[in-house]
């Protein structure tokens, strides 16, 4: 069994090996050098190294399979996020283990709802931040493929949850996913809908107490991988228009919150002009909008993940380490005060 994963190692790597796509990597080498400094090299040794990264498995609160729990466990599975967090509902369920490869995904059946979902463990940290509490009117104005909006619905009931996508195949894909995990009753309170992100604002100003904008973005860890280098070249080039449509998104976001309601940024890419430039944009820009300290929860979950340090209060990066190689996953909270 031993000699047959080796092999297997082997394969995957030499697989993998090939495909990683230069001039993405040229580009990541230059930016991210001069960004992150010393953490660069060991960040791009796990995103080089497929065969090294890790999955994690949320549990579908509506859907009880018994036995799952056991046998996670018989398998060197444990509670991804410790219980000391600021906000952790209990049927708020996420497993991992240090041991890169993921369990067997489950094929989508109609009718039939799915146990588990699996995801990178960094990318529930938006949800946990955005601490959706029962009856809250909530917005996830990128929602697509819809791993974040099961997690918040494993978190809690909103009174209204209102899920956006844009793009049309990613649209049917969210579809899918909410159907593949949220049982029929439940079904009826969230709202599926194909608008531009940037106008939900001024169509439904002051409507939500949750906004979360996981926004499009360079994705570092599969972009490493474009198979096609004329496509990865065109990417590079209008990365640059990225952080205009975020800043765009998070306007929209600020103008669709009730004063008093806050939202959550997040992206899966490294870049600080996607980051903590938008961020700063947004609050030198929007008098109406503070930063909300997400610090405690950073230190709560310290051991399972890896942080860049120098960050402000309001902001987190995830960075992939060997044994804890979730993210790339960059986080911040804001909060509105007022109307104007």
């Amino acid at each position: 069994h031993f000699q047959s994963l080796v092999q297997l190692e082997k394969k995957t790597k030499g697989k993998l090996q090939k495909q990683i796509c230069q001039v993405v990597l040229e580009h990541f080498e230059k930016q991210y050098t001069a960004e992150l400094g010393d953490a660069w090299s060991s960040v791009r040794d796990v995103l080089t190294s497929p065969w090294c990264w890790q999955h994690a498995l949320l549990l579908n609160r509506f859907s009880w399979s018994p036995g799952l729990e056991s046998s996670l466990a018989e398998q060197g599975y444990q509670p991804a996020f410790p219980a000391a967090l600021p906000y952790l509902p209990a049927a708020f369920r996420c497993y991992s283990r240090p041991a890169p490869g993921r369990f067997p995904a489950q094929k989508h059946q109609p009718g039939r709802l799915k146990d588990y979902y699996l995801l990178n463990a960094a990318s529930l940290l938006p949800v946990l931040a955005l601490e959706v509490e029962h009856g809250e009117d909530v917005l996830d104005l990128c929602a697509a493929p819809g791993g974040k909006a099961v997690a918040i619905l494993q978190c809690a009931c909103p009174g209204h949850f209102h899920c956006n996508e844009y793009d049309d195949l990613r649209s049917r894909w969210l579809e899918q996913t909410i159907e593949s995990f949220i049982p029929d009753p439940l079904i009826n309170l969230i709202r599926v809908s194909k608008l531009d992100g940037r106008q939900i604002g001024d169509l439904q100003p002051e409507f939500y107490d949750k906004v979360l904008v996981d926004a499009p973005c360079s994705n570092d860890r599969s972009w490493l991988f474009s198979a096609d280098p004329q496509q990865a070249l065109l990417r590079l080039m209008q990365r640059k228009e990225l952080s205009s449509l975020q800043f765009q998104l998070l306007r929209s976001a600020v103008k669709a919150l009730r004063p008093g309601g806050s939202l959550v940024y997040s992206t899966c890419t490294l870049s600080k002009a996607e980051n903590s430039d938008v961020i700063n944009l947004v609050l030198n820009s929007c008098r109406n909008v503070m930063p909300v300290d997400i610090s405690g929860m950073a230190r709560g979950v310290s051991q399972e993940f890896s942080f860049l340090s120098g960050m402000q209060q309001h902001e987190l990066l995830v960075l992939p380490e060997r044994g804890r190689a979730w993210g790339p996953m960059y986080v911040a909270k804001l909060k509105k005060v007022s109307s104007t």
